[in-house]
């Protein structure tokens, strides 16, 4: 039987839980349901742009559900609006000429921001794109989740529950490092399911003399330890994110991190209790994926690959009111989703005692919007 569809598949950005899983369900459901031939581009746009690509079949995806990171490769460099390999040249024609040669019908691709912005000017170009949202730091307008952040707040979860008994028995404070770039949603997810005393995020400026009450209050109470979950590109009030470092060949040369070193300097002069701090890293987007952000996953991919069929193109796949539907790229490209005062998972932490290192925080706003649907 001839092929009715010659789709291609790529990941971009960094990895993250659930890019296998995506890929099995767009290769799959093309296959299964409609006879498509499926085509995987190596190293995210890379691929495109230097021509590197293979046949997908059914048994090339089969047994990778499970399975972390991507078998496609990945970069978060190749954008072919600026390509690092050519200092900076536009190399988006190429790329386009080379689709038409190859004969391809539409791109699926999996990615976040820097991945989704760059399939809105493909497909301004002519190309036909359908996105699926990818980052572990759900920070993509638009849809209420993305996959890999379940995944990532399990893992922040179980290490605050780790710290937690070395905290109770030395009566330390203990701070420990999020991911999350410019959004607080891993911080803010996993402090309030670790049951963390202190959730610093950046939507937020803290005030450091209030997490130093915090700390001192718990001190001198029946508890004596405390926990401060902190993402990495919290600041305090007045104050500038911690840049690790500057990667200057990156689509995002800003490297957050270091944090909490700062926040473990500056409260050693203020509290008596012994400090101690751990950055949690790359150890976030590595690993098999949870049984939630396989299933999105699953979801996504099957439903980008009904998007690539019905010709619903320029679209990113989202998540909304527990729904699946789609959104236009030109809603998602260069920008983020951050966290509101107004979101269900602060309202819940206020009133549970935790502290957002603020004085006088709104509680009324910050419980206005209050709703059962996560996040």
């Amino acid at each position: 039987m001839a092929k009715s569809l010659r789709v291609g598949v790529l990941t971009g950005g960094g990895d993250c839980p659930g890019l296998n899983a995506v890929i099995r369900a767009v290769t799959k459901s093309l296959i299964l349901q409609h006879n498509a031939e499926v085509i995987g581009f190596e190293d995210g746009y890379e691929g495109l742009i230097e021509r590197r690509m293979r046949s997908l079949t059914y048994s090339d995806v089969s047994g990778i559900l499970t399975r972390g990171g991507t078998i496609l490769g990945t970069s978060n460099k190749g954008n072919p609006f600026n390509y690092y390999k050519r200092g900076g040249a536009d190399v988006s024609a190429e790329v386009k000429k080379y689709l038409r040669e190859i004969g391809l019908d539409a791109l699926v691709l999996i990615g976040g921001d820097g991945t989704m912005s760059s399939a809105y000017r493909l497909q301004e170009m002519g190309i036909n794109c359908v996105g699926v949202p990818k980052t572990i730091d759900n920070d993509l307008v638009g849809t209420s989740r993305t996959f890999g952040f379940d995944t990532a707040v399990t893992i922040v979860t179980e290490a605050i529950d780790r710290l937690h008994t070395t905290a109770q028995s030395h009566n330390r404070v203990m701070i420990i490092e999020t991911m999350g770039r410019y959004a607080g949603w891993i911080a803010l997810y996993a402090g309030v399911a670790g049951g963390a005393d202190i959730v610093l995020i950046p939507e937020f400026e803290y005030d450091i003399d209030e997490v130093a009450r915090v700390c001192r209050e718990r001190e001198s109470g029946g508890q004596q330890f405390t926990i401060i979950c902190v993402a990495e590109g919290a600041k305090p009030k007045g104050g500038e994110q911690v840049v690790q470092e500057i990667v200057a060949d990156s689509p995002d040369p800003i490297r957050l991190g270091g944090v909490c070193k700062i926040l473990e300097s500056q409260l050693e002069k203020r509290v008596r209790s012994e400090i101690r701090s751990t950055i949690l890293g790359h150890v976030q987007r590595g690993g098999t994926p949870t049984a939630y952000d396989r299933n999105l996953a699953t979801m996504y991919g099957s439903y980008a690959a009904a998007m690539v069929v019905d010709k619903q193109y320029g679209r990113m796949v989202a998540l909304q009111q527990n729904s699946l539907t789609s959104v236009p790229f030109e809603e998602v490209a260069n920008k983020t989703r951050t966290v509101g005062p107004d979101a269900p998972m602060v309202a819940g932490a206020l009133a549970v005692g935790m502290s957002f290192g603020v004085k006088n925080f709104d509680v009324r706003l910050a419980g206005s919007e209050m709703s059962p649907s996560l996040p």
